[in-house]
């Protein structure tokens, strides 16, 4: 405590925090400990704590602030559209200029017939919409029982209770909650690096054979005319920006395709820049989803928001009978200030022609962090453009990890934190995805204090016995 807390200001916010604040994902021991770290003030990709120290943000918020924080024209927009209209609902026949313009741009943006946009407060609310979607398309089309959806383990997919019950981060999944089951499945994970057991080593392609094999099975177990959906991130994110083999994604699209099963992209983190293109399942990975959930760079963080983009024939099965209703949807859904938020942020980017910027300097993100790879405690850069992840292990050779206790990744974390950068901590993984706006020399920046707090560690470990290699 006594090291983050330099003036009487910053004090009373952290004690104010540290009584009364109860943060996602709390760990209550760690919290009531050493209360939480407080951010007053962000520009760029810097951010300021309440005593003045300042931080290059490797992490983008949480992997939204895509345009960078502090944009004057991002103010501009906010303000000037609280004063025209600060809120109007978008319940059954009602919308608002900024809702009506930003569902025409998304419509342009996205790959496809992806026409129709049902916007959503964030990612959770994106995904557990598109939940609902599956189901009610579904039954619209003559098959109730096809409401079955699969997804991967080390999948993040939002926390409400559909989304977080969808996704399955090991660390997620609590005693203390409970969580839908009956009609949603699990699969392995597309993960070379670490792969699940009975998986082929070796050779990629042939792993790649092995997913899709277990994708069909898993369908057969349950049943072609019971499965209604297929939810992936084109790479996953939170659950350690796991890297799928090559034609994997197209693969298990085909797949989908034969068994009438809707593919949603979930596109919260992959989208608006963050792989140097406005969607990637499309671009990137060769795959037209039938949904796409987004949220984070729509907006880059500076109003919460969120969508589910689909397709004209999802649309169409849903509306064929015009008596039925779609009953979802939020207070806050297609908010007029979010909505001039983000389409202010599609300017910027489209002027300043990030999508090309992030093609270029993420290739040199990727070959910069690479350089890790040669230290004893780095068992595998990886990653894709501005979305990272360095995964530190106890021995190089075989990737045998460290015991779960000593939170490595918290520990250089903290250490980088010390020396003005922050990456996020996942365990034994430390994850980066910066501003798209980074330039070469923060780069540079972020890969040698990174390298110096892995080497303080990795000397911290051997101080304290731990077997290395």
């Amino acid at each position: 405590m006594a090291d983050i807390l330099k003036n009487d200001a910053a004090a009373q916010l952290w004690e104010t925090d540290r009584r009364h604040a109860l943060h996602p994902w709390t760990n209550f021991g760690a919290f009531e400990q050493k209360g939480a770290l407080v951010i007053s003030r962000g520009e760029g990709c810097y951010l300021w704590d309440a005593n003045g120290a300042r931080y290059l943000d490797a992490v983008g918020g949480l992997w939204c602030t895509n345009i960078g924080l502090g944009r004057q024209e991002m103010a501009d927009a906010i303000s000037q559209q609280v004063m025209r209209l600060a809120y109007s609902n978008t319940m059954v026949d009602m919308t608002n200029d900024p809702a009506a313009q930003l569902a025409g741009r998304l419509a342009q943006l996205a790959p496809g017939d992806l026409n129709r946009v049902h916007f959503t407060t964030g990612g959770s609310t994106a995904v557990d919409s598109a939940f609902r979607m599956v189901q009610y398309y579904q039954s619209a089309l003559g098959h109730p029982e096809k409401i079955h959806v699969i997804a991967r383990d080390y999948s993040y997919h939002g926390s409400t209770y559909a989304s977080q019950s969808v996704g399955k981060r090991p660390g997620d999944r609590i005693d203390e909650f409970r969580y839908l089951s009956d009609t949603i499945h699990h699969i392995s994970p597309p993960n070379c690096y670490r792969r699940p057991d009975g998986a082929p080593l070796g050779d990629e392609a042939a792993f790649c054979d092995w997913l899709v094999a277990e994708f069909e099975a898993k369908i057969a177990e349950i049943g072609a005319d019971r499965v209604g959906g297929f939810f992936a991130e084109p790479i996953q994110a939170s659950g350690g920006v796991i890297m799928p083999p090559k034609g994997y994604l197209h693969r298990m699209w085909q797949v989908c395709q034969r068994h009438g099963i809707l593919f949603i992209a979930d596109e919260v983190v992959t989208a608006f820049g963050r792989l140097g293109h406005w969607f990637s399942a499309a671009d990137v990975f060769d795959v037209q989803p039938d949904m796409i959930c987004t949220a984070k760079g729509l907006s880059s963080g500076y109003v919460p928001i969120g969508a589910v983009i689909f397709s004209d024939r999802i649309w169409d099965v849903m509306a064929a009978d015009g008596s039925r209703w779609f009953t979802s949807g939020f207070t806050y859904a297609g908010h007029p200030v979010a909505c001039a938020a983000s389409l202010k942020n599609i300017e910027i980017m489209e002027r300043e022609n990030l999508n090309a910027r992030v093609r270029d300097v993420g290739a040199y993100f990727e070959q910069s962090l690479s350089q890790l790879e040669a230290l004893p405690l780095v068992g595998q850069v990886r990653g894709m453009k501005l979305m990272m992840c360095v995964e530190n292990v106890a021995d190089k050779v075989t990737g045998r990890m460290l015991p779960e206790g000593l939170d490595v990744g918290k520990r250089i974390s903290d250490i980088s934190e010390s020396l003005g950068l922050m990456v996020r901590p996942l365990g034994h993984l430390n994850v980066m995805s910066p501003p798209l706006t980074i330039s070469r020399d923060q780069i540079d920046f972020v890969t040698e204090t990174l390298e110096r707090a892995i080497r303080r560690v990795t000397d911290d470990l051997t101080r304290e016995h731990v077997r290395l290699g």
